[in-house]
């Protein structure tokens, strides 16, 4: 099975015991077997998210775990990826995906990937498996993750 593309809606439920995605979340984490892929702007959303909190020491421990994990992938920030992610921006000005939205819809499609683990819309509007239909072929419980 293709690797499965990490959005910052998975690193919240993980994070968050609160989070009505958390045991969902944590469930997945302890049962997959798949390599897993997320960037450099989903991690910046994560720690954007945690810049008020005072959990904010925890992203540097989430990054080491996640790239511990020899199989999982950590797509870096470059020129030539903010470019194209900001032409697909441009090109969908009937969606409201955001410039991270699109950055990560066009590592998933260089990289061929059809799943994310995600509560956001957008990944389905974007012909993405999201978390409703990624819960049904993922070794993890149907649902919302």
């Amino acid at each position: 099975m293709n690797p499965v593309f990490v959005d910052s809606f998975y690193f919240f439920a993980i994070l968050n015991p609160t989070d009505e995605a958390h045991l969902k979340a944590v469930k997945f984490s302890t049962q997959h077997t798949l390599a897993l892929v997320t960037t450099t702007w989903i991690l910046t959303e994560v720690a954007d998210g945690l810049a008020r909190s005072a959990n904010r020491s925890v992203l540097k421990r989430l990054i080491a775990s996640f790239s511990a994990i020899a199989v999982n992938e950590i797509a870096t920030t470059t020129d030539d990826l903010f470019d194209q992610g900001v032409a697909l921006y441009d090109s969908r000005a009937d969606k409201q995906w955001s410039l991270t939205d699109c950055i990560s819809f066009t590592v998933m499609r260089q990289r061929g990937l059809q799943e994310a683990l995600t509560g956001d819309h957008h990944y389905e509007q974007a012909g993405y498996y999201g978390a409703a239909q990624v819960g049904s072929r993922l070794p993890m419980a149907a649902g919302r993750f």
